[in-house]
């Protein structure tokens, strides 16, 4: 009888689920003001109304990409009145500022890590000198032998009397090989995940991933950049008996008010990650400076932004460009507006040039790159591909902007997941990054189109349906 009458009656069944999912996806979007891409757009709305009894859980459990309150709303900005002398640094500020990020800071003593043996020199010195805190936020720690190394350490500074607080990405805690929580615990670590995907209470946000990468002193210096604290991303594991090559990567650490600024991300990051009471008072604002400050400038992007920091910052960037752009990343599958930036920024005369390596670890990811990498070619931007995996994410615009730290150049991390990076302005360190990026192009074969074929092009296509969950 139940049968007959779901039978009898499933087309108004169905309709009436569908239009429930629309509602909640509609109801939701807008209250909590979800700008969404619009290939992310059009997919939830498609799936919720053919196939709603799979895509509204998958939407109440992924759906969120923003979690910034109302009440954090920014005051409206300066209009910026541009002068002929203006260069792409100021401009780059003052939109940053614009959008709420803190202004430019100082710094000292920026070393840029030439391999994995000097990063992880850096990264003993930082957490072996901390004397009073100690702050680490990492996507993974691995269970190998840096992993382990890492986690001795910790214990050894809190038993040393050092507040040591470790923050690891809810999902990564579990790619890297899930460490000893228990350990670091019982030695007086406090140990956060950061949305738990089995026991988080946030609806909606599973899928908001913090990829942010920064090791803090003392409010004092700062250790960054792209590597996650494993083994592949430094030296390798001695003891493992894979002969796969440790992966290129890219990271830094200073000193100064710079650091101080990570550290106050870090602390807005851990009061999120372990619900502790925040305030509803809006973040003070500082208004970003008329001419470019020497020193560097924060920049987070993720949802707890109400814009999309860096991706706005980026696509700037390349229409402000007067020479050259120079970006590395693992991983390029590029929204339809950075990738004409970016073509257009050729066309121009800029020289664009690219550095990706010729497989990386994410085989879906290569997959969906190949038309990107045609436009760019057709445009005469030059891309480069690098034998081994890279792994590092660094941007280089003229000589007045280099751009380092965790976000790669797809739209995961550009409109997905919590990523910082790190503006730097002074002359000096940018040609010192923008240096760094064209030793790996040395060591790259330049990549030539190849017109695809009817399925490979078909192929192509519905694997960029995914492209923004890459």
């Amino acid at each position: 009888m139940l049968a007959e009458l779901l039978t009898r009656h499933w087309p108004a069944l169905h309709g009436l689920v569908a239009m429930l999912g629309l509602a909640v996806y509609v109801i939701g979007s807008h209250a909590r003001r979800q700008r969404r891409h619009p290939s992310a757009a059009i997919a939830w709305v498609v799936s919720l109304a053919l196939i709603p009894y799979l895509a509204l859980p998958l939407y109440l459990l992924f759906g969120s990409r923003k979690v910034v309150r109302a009440s954090s709303a920014r005051p409206p900005a300066a209009p910026f009145k541009a002068r002929h002398s203006d260069t792409s640094a100021a401009r780059f500020q003052h939109l940053a500022g614009a959008m709420g990020l803190p202004p430019a800071a100082s710094y000292q003593q920026l070393a840029i890590h030439q391999d994995g043996h000097d990063a992880l020199q850096a990264l003993r010195s930082v957490i072996g000198g901390a004397r009073s805190s100690l702050d680490l936020c990492t996507f993974t720690l691995g269970r190998d032998a840096l992993g382990k190394e890492v986690t001795d350490m910790l214990v050894q500074r809190a038993q040393d009397g050092v507040r040591v607080r470790l923050m690891i990405d809810g999902i990564g805690v579990y790619l890297g090989g899930h460490p000893d929580r228990r350990r670091l615990a019982a030695a007086g670590v406090e140990v956060a995940l950061f949305v738990s995907p089995f026991r988080s209470a946030l609806p909606g946000r599973t899928n908001l991933r913090n990829h942010r990468k920064m090791v803090i002193a003392d409010d004092h210096r700062l250790w960054s950049g792209g590597r996650n604290l494993a083994a592949e991303y430094f030296v390798g594991d001695p003891a493992s008996h894979s002969q796969n090559a440790p992966w290129i990567d890219l990271s830094f650490d200073l000193r100064g008010d710079l650091a101080r600024q990570a550290r106050a991300q870090f602390d807005q990051d851990w009061d999120f990650a372990t619900q502790a009471p925040r305030s509803d008072a809006p973040h003070p604002q500082t208004p970003a400076p008329a001419c470019p400050a020497a020193g560097a400038q924060l920049i987070a992007s993720g949802p707890d932004q109400a814009d999309d920091t860096l991706y706005s910052l980026l696509v700037s960037s390349c229409f402000t460009a007067q020479a050259r752009i120079m970006a590395v990343t693992p991983y390029f599958v590029p929204d339809a507006t950075l990738l004409m930036a970016l073509t257009l920024a050729a066309r121009r005369g800029i020289a664009v040039d690219l550095v990706l390596p010729r497989r990386s670890n994410h085989r879906l990811a290569d997959l969906a790159r190949p038309a990107a990498l045609r436009e760019m070619s057709a445009a005469g931007a030059r891309v480069w591909l690098l034998d081994g995996m890279i792994h590092a994410k660094a941007v280089a615009v003229d000589n007045e902007l280099a751009l380092a730290g965790s976000a790669n150049l797809d739209e995961r991390s550009l409109f997905l997941n919590y990523e910082m990076m790190v503006a730097f302005f002074e002359s000096a360190d940018v040609h010192r990054f923008a240096h760094w990026i064209e030793r790996q192009r040395a060591g790259a074969t330049l990549y030539r189109a190849q017109p695809p074929g009817v399925v490979r092009e078909i192929s192509e296509g519905l694997i960029r349906w995914l492209a923004f969950q890459l």
